[in-house]
């Protein structure tokens, strides 16, 4: 017997909780670590991590703009928006 529910049908879309970036560039013996509500930034040289936290702040300002939540957002949206986001 086939299960016609709706559930079933649904095509199951990822769904982001949160972000994590990793700095790998550091080598003056410093751990950095960064969070906020709905990330966390380990590690980098202190120009790096100083990037990935400008990005972040500029990511979740956006979203703020947007009046969106990160959980209701597209991984494509999310990483154009963190690609507009980032210092050049």
């Amino acid at each position: 017997m086939k299960n016609d529910s709706s559930k079933a049908k649904r095509k199951r879309r990822p769904k982001i909780e949160g972000i994590i970036g990793l700095g790998l560039d550091h080598d003056d013996g410093h751990k950095r670590v960064t969070t906020g509500e709905k990330f966390v930034l380990v590690g980098g040289s202190d120009e790096t991590h100083g990037r990935m936290t400008e990005t972040m702040m500029k990511t979740f300002e956006e979203l703020k703009r947007r009046h969106k939540r990160l959980e209701q957002c597209e991984p494509q949206e999310i990483a154009d928006i963190i690609d507009h986001a980032r210092p050049r």
